[in-house]
Parts: structure tokens; C-alpha cells; sequence
């Protein structure tokens, strides 16, 4: 909850719905106070009903994507990592996608994805990934009432951020915070300490040198790209 002066002496309290999926909150209520009294009103544009973010599906397109875990203070991922190998590994090899970079921490994840030439179908691909990780798994979290009802596990966040990958150098920057990713969150002290990146793939196949400084992102070799 939260004050905002509003005009003629009366004072408007701003009440914020959680948000589950996305870590924000959503403006819901107006209480607003006024001689002893409270009003409440609608914010303005809330009707009550799921938002609708509007994603971009380009075919054969390039995508950053951040997953989170519903309870960010687990480890699942990491702790399972073979069985969130085997869900991505099962799901490309039903709805082919290139990786160019991939990293794993133990509440949530950073990838990039490249899709076939006509195809654009993203979110089918995520749904495979994390329903199979899930199913995976022993039923042992807290689920709500909702998913109860809707038989949904309560491992992933319903939702993900996803954003189009316009060039070469956009490419470039976003596989350089994969992989520097674990050292942000003080995982690891070097990019190289971190086993659950495609950074170790990329050293193999020599697209570039071990424990890269962030300046070297613009030589790297990108798939396709001309010398």
C-alpha cells in the first residue's frame, strides 16, 4: 500500500496485487479518503482479467530468454541438472532450435534460441522444456488452489521474458550476460568456474579464448557471419 497526496485534502491510497509471474506488482485499487471516509475505485484500465502481454514472433527468428522458478529461493535446476538436460535435448529434438548460448543458475535461467526458417513457435518449445523438467521431479512442492485444480505443478513461473535478437552485435551482448551471469550473482569468481553454461562448448569449438573480457565480445564468431 501506498500514499498519494491527491487534491482537495483527501488522500489517495494505492493499493498494489502481487504478481506471481512476473516478480512486479499490478496497480488494482484506488482507496481513496476523504473526511473520515474510504472510497475505493477500480485503477484505472484494471478490469480484474490477466493482462495481455503481446509477444513478437518472427519465423526463424533469434530470442533472449530469462526463466524463472515460481519459489526463487530453490535450487532445482541445478540440483537436477541432468533431468533439465534431458528436457531441453527431448524438446529440440521434437521442434528443432539452434542453442547459441545457454546458462543455468539454481533459480532460474538465460538462453538464446534460434528457430527454424518459417517457424516461430517459442512457446510451444518452453512448454515442453518445463513440463518435462516438472514431471521429472517428485511431487513434493506447495502448490495453490489453482493449480490444484488445474493439475499444474509449482515448479516454473507460468511466464517468461523473451526479447528479439536484432543483429549480430545484439547477439553478441546477450550471450556475453549468459555467460557472465554466475559471476554477477556471485556464483563463481570466473566465467570459467560455472559448469552449467555453454560457455565450456564455445572454448571447445574455439569461438573464443578461455575467461574472455567483456571488450572481446565485439571479435567473437558469430554462426553465419562473414570474416
Amino acid at each position: 500500500m501506498r500514499r498519494m497526496a491527491a487534491g482537495n485534502g483527501a488522500l489517495d491510497l494505492v493499493q498494489y496485487a502481487p504478481r506471481e509471474e512476473r516478480g512486479y506488482c499490478t496497480l488494482r485499487v484506488f482507496v481513496r479518503m476523504r473526511a473520515g471516509r474510504s472510497y475505493v475505485h477500480p485503477a484505472p484500465g484494471y478490469t480484474g482479467a490477466m493482462p495481455d502481454y503481446r509477444r513478437i514472433f518472427i519465423p526463424g527468428g533469434t530470442y533472449f530468454f530469462t526463466v524463472n522458478l515460481l519459489e526463487r529461493r530453490s535450487t532445482l535446476p541445478t540440483e537436477n541438472i541432468a533431468s533439465l538436460r534431458h528436457a531441453i535435448f527431448w524438446t529440440k529434438r521434437r521442434t528443432p532450435f539452434r542453442i547459441e548460448a545457454l546458462v543455468v543458475l539454481p533459480d532460474h535461467l538465460h538462453a538464446i534460441f534460434t528457430l527454424p526458417e518459417g517457424d516461430s513457435n517459442f512457446p510451444q518449445r518452453w512448454r515442453h522444456i518445463k513440463s518435462r523438467f516438472s514431471r521429472s521431479l517428485a511431487k513434493s512442492e506447495w502448490r495453490s488452489t489453482v493449480r490444484e485444480k488445474r493439475g499444474e505443478r509449482a515448479i516454473w513461473q507460468r511466464r517468461y521474458w523473451e526479447h528479439y535478437i536484432r543483429d549480430k552485435r545484439d547477439l553478441r551482448a546477450h550471450i556475453a550476460y549468459c555467460y557472465y551471469n554466475p559471476v554477477k550473482h556471485s556464483f563463481a569468481t570466473r566465467v570459467s568456474d560455472w559448469p552449467h553454461s555453454t560457455y565450456h562448448r564455445d572454448i571447445r569449438s574455439g569461438r573464443f579464448e578461455p575467461d574472455f573480457a567483456p571488450e572481446d565480445v565485439l571479435n567473437w564468431k558469430i554462426p553465419g557471419e562473414q570474416a
